[in-house]
């Protein structure tokens, strides 16, 4: 069994406030909900860029790295507005 832990760091620059933040963070952990995996907003004070960390479990690494790059082809398809990175660990 693999174990994936990935960090998706996201640029807001046309967000103002931590509630507006909050809405893109909230709308990008619902469509990571259909995926399956445990979900937790890290980010920190600043309104301008914001994190979500998930984990998911896969049989292998080469299953691991299929399933990520699934996630983020869809955050790529429904959030292509604004600029992200999508950092990974498998253990």
């Amino acid at each position: 069994m693999t174990l994936s832990n990935c960090n998706i760091h996201i640029e807001l620059p046309e967000v103002s406030s931590l509630k507006g933040r909050r809405a893109v963070l909230n709308s990008i952990k619902e469509k990571l909900k259909s995926f399956n995996v445990s979900i937790l907003d890290i980010s920190g004070e600043y309104a301008k860029e914001g994190d979500i960390a998930f984990v998911y479990l896969s049989p292998d690494s080469r299953s691991a790295a299929q399933y990520r790059e699934k996630i983020e082809a869809m955050v790529e398809r429904n959030f292509g507005e604004y600029h992200f990175e999508i950092d990974h660990e498998e253990l």
